[in-house]
């Protein structure tokens, strides 16, 4: 079905992937405004602002409102369709929602004023975006459906013609393909946008991330092979994990049949004003900035990446990075080769992250890991090692129908649990993707003390300021001079490998460096708030762990719920704590049966291994 050429589409990535994938979503509404309206000039197809990973942080670090950042912008872009990423049943969140929740989010995101839902699902199982599907065209919007792309050996070209036909039998107006690894070369590229062209008469959307090397020429191609539209991100946003440069791409189509017709002089302009923007956030750079051919080996997204690097810096195993690299395929292999795209990349990541740091495969077993291997996240196209999905099931058998058909409706009471802490429909459904911090923005919101983290202090482990660890007198940034040499420092972050051994993070002249600092003094704080360094013994807050019976967690996290009691009689093996790290919940359980004699945490606390958390004798 051959479609006649026409000039190239533009989408542009700036509002949400670009400063996704390189400042860790830190973008704030008031540095988006000031430019919206040159981004309205410019005429793009459309401009990609909401959705992602921008919900979960407005509410986690921005403390704003999402819904009201989705409304400021539509007001600030009139002419310009707003586009927003949809997990499908997963929407935004990390686990499948019923489809009450699910239809009530498209109706509001399209009435608070999103034009163009791109919408996916991880497993590209096509059962999981059915339901947001319809409601997206029931409402009037345009929906476009997006492929996972991934390479494995039960992904063919067959399969992936096969997803384009489910999408357009939908109704879907555009056809996406999601490479969100970077993992299209310009060979396999062309193979596959000629066979979709060939086997659908909607357009194709192309998203593609920079991580690899070859984004540029695989646009490039992808359009002589009858692409219709790109994604790319204004220059200071794009590059490294992000996306193609859009005024470079502008200026490669140039004067010939594909030509933009976009005004690079604008466009100029607007990259000027973002590479102001981009060095307030210098605190949330990524690391991962230059190519990483290793993306075709791991498939591992560029957020990701930098997410596993700040967790094995947590724990003090940065230097086994590779090792988790490694074992990514290995994971994703036993779990049928999943696209690694959130939340499965999360999901399979974390597990390579444990199976390296605890020393022993699938001795720690996360609940999604669990959920994912019960089927709760769709069907996986290949085949799942049965061991390890007996090691983390036991005799539970897995599922067969699609997930959210064993979902209740949901919303009517999630409405009556928050309760007049919800001011609007949305703060319901606010609080049904992210209940805790959720409630925790409705309470600072109640209070007038929202207050967005520092765009000043870096962020160390634990999610704690610079201050939780060094002392508050103590400075982040500053010089040194030795013998008549001067260094700039700067400390980056903390991990963790003893009470009395930490390692730090610091840039010197811009290299980032590892120490590790032996503790000889502790930090005591006085009683009018000064601090008293002296000799002590070595210690921590909590106890250390010293018996085999002392519950630990495997990584450092947050936590989110404790299941006993003192007093409580425990068995072995049983689910008495969950620790969220990397935002995935990891079931912590007793080491062996017995009584809980004291609980040394409280659910919200940051905790680190080798701590005792909870006594049992």
């Amino acid at each position: 079905m051959t479609q006649a050429k026409r000039k190239l589409a533009v989408s542009e990535l700036a509002l949400r992937d670009g400063h996704q994938s390189l400042l860790a979503t830190r973008m704030r509404l008031e540095d988006m405004l000031p430019i919206c309206d040159k981004l309205d000039q410019v005429g793009f197809w459309s401009i990609e602002a909401w959705g992602g990973a921008t919900f979960d942080t407005c509410l986690r670090y921005l403390k704003e409102g999402p819904w009201v950042r989705l409304r400021e912008l539509k007001k600030a872009l009139p002419n310009t369709p707003l586009q927003m990423l949809l997990r499908g049943q997963n929407l935004l969140g990390y686990r499948h929602y019923a489809d009450d929740v699910v239809m009530k989010f498209v109706d509001m995101a399209a009435a608070n004023g999103v034009d163009v839902f791109r919408i996916f699902d991880a497993m590209n199982d096509l059962r999981n975006v059915r339901v947001a599907i319809k409601q997206v065209k029931a409402n009037g919007k345009h929906a476009e459906g997006a492929i996972s792309y991934t390479v494995s050996p039960v992904h063919t070209l067959d399969h992936f013609l096969d997803l384009a036909r489910g999408f357009e039998d939908m109704g879907c107006d555009t056809l996406a393909i999601k490479d969100m690894a970077g993992l299209l070369t310009p060979v396999a590229t062309r193979e596959l946008v000629s066979a979709l062209k060939q086997t659908v008469d909607i357009p194709i959307h192309l998203h593609c991330h920079a991580t690899s090397g070859v984004a540029e020429m695989v646009q490039w191609e992808a359009v002589h092979a009858g692409c219709d539209i790109i994604d790319t991100a204004i220059s200071p946003l794009a590059g490294g994990t992000s996306h193609p440069p859009t005024e470079a791409m502008v200026a490669a189509f140039r004067g010939t049949e594909f030509d933009t017709g976009l005004d690079i002089e604008l466009l100029q302009d607007i990259a000027a004003y973002f590479k102001d923007v981009r060095k307030k956030y210098a605190r949330f750079e990524s690391h991962v900035t230059g190519v990483d051919t290793r993306v075709f080996i791991n498939q591992i997204p560029g957020g990701m990446i930098s997410n596993l690097a700040n967790q094995l810096r947590d724990q003090g195993a940065l230097d086994k990075m590779d090792e988790v690299l490694e074992e990514i395929p290995r994971v994703r292999k036993d779990f049928g080769y999943p696209p690694l795209v959130t939340p499965t990349s999360q999901i399979v990541g974390t597990q390579a992250v444990l199976n390296v740091v605890s020393g022993k495969k699938y001795k720690v077993i996360t609940n999604e890991t669990k959920a994912y291997l019960k089927g709760m996240y769709g069907q996986p196209l290949g085949t799942v090692n049965e061991e390890v999905r007996k090691l983390a099931l036991g005799d539970e058998e897995p599922i067969t129908v699609r997930p959210a058909d064993l979902l209740e409706p949901e919303l009517d009471a999630l409405t009556r649990e928050i309760g007049d802490k919800a001011r609007s429909v949305e703060d319901v459904l606010s609080y049904a993707l992210f209940p805790a911090i959720a409630l925790e923005y409705f309470e600072e919101r109640e209070s007038g003390n929202l207050k967005p983290e520092s765009l000043d202090e870096p962020e160390v482990a634990g999610s704690e300021p610079a201050a939780a660890i060094v002392p508050s007198l103590a400075p982040t940034e500053f010089n040194i001079t030795i013998h008549g040499e001067q260094y700039h420092i700067k400390i980056e972050g903390s991990g963790h490998k003893s009470d009395d051994l930490r390692p730090f993070y610091v840039k010197v002249d811009n290299v980032l460096e590892e120490v590790t600092v032996e503790t000889l003094t502790e930090v005591l704080p006085m009683a009018d708030g000064s601090i008293d360094a002296k000799k002590a013994s070595k210690g921590s807050l909590r106890p250390k762990a010293t018996k085999d019976s002392d519950v630990t967690t495997p990584m450092p996290g947050r936590i989110v719920a404790i299941n006993v009691s003192e007093g409580d009689q425990v068995e072995a093996g049983q689910n008495i704590l969950v620790v969220e790290a990397m935002k995935m919940e990891n079931p912590v359980h007793a080491p062996v049966s017995g009584t809980v004699k004291a609980i040394h945490v409280n659910v919200g606390d940051n905790v680190n291994p080798d701590e005792c958390l909870i006594e049992i004798e």
